[in-house]
């Protein structure tokens, strides 16, 4: 099996700070980030014991696509990207919220829906739907940014009301997500796909809102076939997705969903050659290009001799 990324310990000059996210590992440098796109995969807010080769090189790769294709709607944190796994970009002051949008009742939202609350984050959502229907229209639900545990659902009311994000500045926020979204899914359906729910994380740099992290990618979205969603939908038939959902499918079938007190399943050979083969499917599908594997015999070496190429 190809060697994975489980974590990085980079030494750059003027380094001030590294962070370890789920899935990334951040590299402070003065005004800039190096953003390494680690193998790490995460569900239920836990990083699994196991890391999945080639998804942090399809992560990040998809993310500087779509990042790329939106820069016209709002500008972004990325600079460079010099090698498959990395990009390097400006140092912004996060906003504490993600702005979460959904096309379709799935998910965390049906799982709301289902146990019969109507409203999500302050927003009404119609009675009589099921799981996976359109919404008349797209909802933002926000969440918290948490640094440790759980994002939390949040309302616009309390954003503001809390000082968390001004109200000029949460109203831009709303403006570029639902048209990030709307780009992102007039893409999509060119690569017959629906584009279900995403997430957004926004900064300032200099004043100036920059969209920053990634977009679009199968961590951070869901996807569905649209040749094959209505006929689904009309037979009560579950949607094939396109979205590591198939992870945390696999966690509940083997007893775990983030409680207290279960534990994180064995994750054998055969699942973590499948996950990696998934993602792969995934890159394909939304990209519409053949993935092309990166050689990963030192692979760590690599990464950082193609950083200090650009630093």
């Amino acid at each position: 099996m190809e060697k994975a990324i489980k974590a990085t310990n980079f030494n750059f000059p003027k380094l001030s700070k590294k962070y370890e996210g789920k899935v990334r590992d951040v590299y402070h440098l003065n005004n800039k980030l190096i953003m390494v796109v680690t193998d790490r995969i995460s569900a239920f807010d836990y990083v699994l014991p196991r890391a999945i080769p080639f998804k942090g090189q399809i992560l990040n790769q998809i993310a500087k696509k779509f990042l790329t294709m939106t820069e016209d709607i709002v500008p972004n944190w990325i600079e460079s990207v010099p090698d498959p796994n990395v990009t390097i970009g400006k140092n912004c002051e996060t906003f504490p919220v993600e702005m979460v949008i959904r096309g379709y009742l799935t998910g965390h939202a049906w799982r709301e829906y289902k146990s019969g609350k109507r409203k999500l984050c302050g927003v009404d959502m119609p009675d009589g739907m099921k799981e996976h229907d359109k919404f008349p229209n797209p909802i933002i639900t926000p969440t918290t940014k948490a640094q440790v545990g759980h994002d939390e659902d949040i309302s616009k009311e309390k954003i503001i009301n809390s000082c968390l994000v001004s109200k000029s500045e949460y109203e831009k926020l709303e403006e570029y997500t639902y048209k990030i979204f709307e780009r992102g899914s007039e893409y999509a359906k060119s690569k017959n796909l629906l584009l279900v729910d995403t997430k957004y994380e926004f900064g300032k740099f200099n004043g100036e809102i920059i969209l920053i992290d990634e977009i679009h990618t199968p961590d951070s979205s869901r996807y569905f076939y649209a040749d094959t969603y209505e006929e689904l939908q009309n037979s009560d038939k579950n949607q094939k997705q396109l979205s590591k959902e198939f992870i945390r499918e696999w966690l509940i079938e083997n007893g775990f969903q983030g409680k207290d007190g279960q534990k994180i399943p064995k994750m054998s050979d055969e699942i973590v050659k499948s996950a990696s083969e998934r993602y792969i499917e995934l890159y394909e599908n939304i990209v519409g290009e053949k993935f092309v594997k990166r050689n990963t015999t030192n692979i760590l070496e690599e990464i950082e001799s193609n950083i200090k190429l650009v630093i």
